[in-house]
């Protein structure tokens, strides 16, 4: 797929220069995308897209043996044959169509700073809102350390047609055929994970933020943390929590809440300016900062559900239930932080990682790991499908590499170089499990449809009950005991939550329990082995 580079890099090079590519600043996208809107009773906007989801079935990476996906779908293996005659098209189609061009930089160091560029086409006129929404993620152009990236978006590419063609190793994305941001915002960071890899990093989908707790002893320590998890798993939601420390000396700062990139110094690179956040489980009570940062006049909303007086209904899914806001930094208070960047462990007391899973059934609310299991964590990426990647399946289990649908190339060298990380700084570095679900769900599902009938509902983890896990971690007040089913270690006690509550046996006999944790056991360690060249450690970390 390489012969293709040539081609696709001077097409880029030429729009540079083209007469038909406007390059208006952010103030001229805003006046252009707003008559594009609905005014919201905040003072904002809220912009509707057609397509509410990512196309990932109808995504392909293109390019040399490191990046080339080996498990193509129906639709993927059409792309690919398609691909001289779609390039050829798509090259004509972007030397007259009108376009936007708007450049932009990722990160804010002096190591890893990409300069992106995004070019899209204005054919259909409220389309102009994509450029405008992604302006608000990014950095202001400097001189940037590099790599360069570009991106060209065609919302009005005919609709069978619909693809997203990624060449990571020269840092050129095509979007062909749907309207939803979340194209751009990804395709973005899904090219700077890769070059971050090729530079001895690791992309991470991990909010980050610091902490500072008064431990039981008195002593005020420092954390960063970073969680992983799916979109619309609970990673916004925590890492925008002040968990409630507000003791003296306390404080909780949010540093990234997407994707950050980590080096062998155990510190991570930011790379945004905003937060794009859902909304459907958006509330003053439970989420106080993003709920007003959310009525700021700069947020912009997409596909909330507006009616007719400007009244927005956070939790209202009867468009789509992956409803969205781009936050800005600035918009969130005392609660954001100076830097966008967390500094290397040795400048911490600790590093923190979380997996933040969304199970329904046996796990509990947390789990501390060992370095093996935290990397066995990372491989597994346990979670469930959500409304942003595939709407049709929401709810179904799933597991993704680093809950990270973004990755490029070798998955199992992406644990391995974890697990060296965590090796490295073993003692300054605890990993952590959490589960956002909760537990006692049993579903029926119909082998004929698919169809999957709720006979129990789950005993949920309220977000309130997670902040006080998170407390109790910091502030060094919860005693941890082994436990004998997966070897890892639980809270004995946890101030302000009934862990009583989340034990299986108060919803399952013992055999369905046993069923469960032989059905989950088995299917890590066929999930684990899988990975040709992971690390030992690593296969055997949930073999018990």
């Amino acid at each position: 797929m390489r012969h293709y580079y040539e081609e696709v890099t001077r097409a880029i090079e030429q729009l540079r220069d083209q007469d038909n590519v406007a390059r208006p600043d952010g103030e001229q996208l805003r006046r252009m995308a707003e008559p594009y809107g609905v005014r919201t009773h905040f003072g904002n906007v809220n912009y509707s897209s057609c397509v509410r989801n990512r196309s990932k079935d109808l995504t392909v990476i293109l390019g040399g043996p490191e990046v080339m996906e080996p498990n193509l779908n129906a639709d993927q293996q059409r792309i690919i044959r398609q691909l001289p005659h779609t390039l050829k098209e798509v090259h004509r189609y972007i030397q007259h169509a009108p376009l936007v061009g708007v450049a932009r930089t990722m990160g804010c160091n002096s190591d890893f700073s990409p300069h992106c560029t995004m070019y899209v086409s204005t054919h259909r006129k409220d389309c102009i809102r994509i450029p405008y929404m992604w302006y608000q993620t990014l950095f202001d152009p400097r001189h940037a350390t590099g790599p360069e990236m570009n991106l060209v978006f065609i919302p009005e590419w005919q609709e069978k047609d619909r693809q997203a063609l990624v060449f990571p190793e020269i840092g050129v994305t095509y979007v062909l055929g749907t309207d939803y941001f979340g194209e751009a915002k990804k395709g973005f960071l899904r090219m700077a994970m890769w070059f971050a890899k090729s530079r001895g990093m690791l992309g991470l989908h991990a909010g980050s933020k610091l902490i500072t707790a008064r431990t039981a002893s008195g002593k005020l320590k420092r954390y960063g943390v970073l969680l992983l998890g799916l979109t619309a798993t609970g990673k916004t939601t925590h890492s925008a929590h002040t968990h409630d420390l507000d003791g003296p000396g306390e404080e909780v700062k949010l540093v990234q809440d997407d994707v950050v990139f980590l080096r062998d110094d155990a510190s991570a690179l930011g790379s945004e300016a905003g937060l794009f956040i859902k909304t459907d489980s958006l509330e003053d009570g439970s989420q106080p900062v993003l709920y007003e940062a959310a009525k700021s006049p700069n947020t912009v909303f997409e596909n909330c559900m507006v009616d007719y007086l400007g009244r927005v209904y956070m939790a209202d899914e009867t468009l789509t239930g992956n409803a969205r806001a781009v936050v800005r930094r600035e918009d969130l208070g005392g609660l954001a932080s100076e830097s966008i960047d967390l500094p290397p462990v040795d400048e911490l007391d600790k590093l923190i990682i979380c997996f933040i899973t969304r199970r329904n059934t046996i796990l509990p609310p947390a789990a501390k790991l060992t370095p093996a299991q935290g990397a066995a964590a990372y491989m597994l990426g346990e979670s469930v499908h959500t409304s942003g990647s595939n709407p049709l399946r929401a709810g179904e289990s799933i597991r993704v590499v680093g809950t990270n649908p973004f990755i490029v190339g070798d998955e199992a060298f992406e644990g391995n170089r974890f697990y060296e990380i965590l090796c490295k700084h073993e003692g300054k570095i605890d990993c952590y499990q959490l589960n956002t679900g909760g537990v006692g769900e049993i579903l029926e599902v119909d082998e004929r449809t698919g169809e999957r009938n709720v006979l129990q509902k789950v005993d949920r983890v309220a977000i309130s009950e997670m902040a006080a896990i998170f407390r109790g971690v910091v502030r060094e007040e919860i005693e941890w005991e082994d436990e004998p089913v997966w070897g890892t270690q639980l809270p004995k006690a946890v101030a302000s939550v009934n862990l009583d509550r989340f034990d299986p046996s108060h919803f399952y006999s013992q055999e369905q329990i046993d069923e469960y944790v032989a059905e989950l056991r088995a299917g890590r360690i066929k999930h684990l082995e899988k990975f040709e060249g992971l690390h030992p450690d690593i296969v055997s970390a949930f073999k018990l």
